[in-house]
């Protein structure tokens, strides 16, 4: 029987997602965006999307910390001044603050 396009062979093998395909050949994650796979493409193994972690400093921490406790929440200018004063992006004290919300809420909730 032939095994070409709409054949009863080539419908069941499809189905199972085997037409069409050369050996070693990868289809796309049906539920992966193509943004998704085009990020995954360029990524080499073992290496890691996006910036490296920061390290802070003992002193940027002191006064992220300081901050923390005097209000949880930043604003637009006092995320300026920390951002000028500890030499980082407004990015990175943004994402700072975000974390430090998320750490105070875990060790909230193991005390009680």
């Amino acid at each position: 029987m032939e095994k070409g396009p709409f054949s009863v062979e080539w419908l069941a093998q499809s189905s199972r997602g085997g037409a069409g395909e050369m050996p070693g050949e990868s289809r796309p994650c049906p539920l992966e965006s193509p943004r998704e796979r085009e990020a995954t493409e360029r990524r080499s193994p073992g290496h890691e999307a996006g910036r490296s972690r920061t390290k802070f400093s003992a002193a940027q921490l002191q006064e992220l910390e300081r901050s923390f406790r005097e209000q949880r929440y930043i604003g637009a200018g006092e995320k300026r001044r920390l951002a000028a004063v500890l030499n980082l992006s407004q990015s990175q004290i943004k994402t700072w603050f975000q974390n430090r919300r998320m750490k105070f809420k875990r060790q909230t909730q193991d005390a009680r």
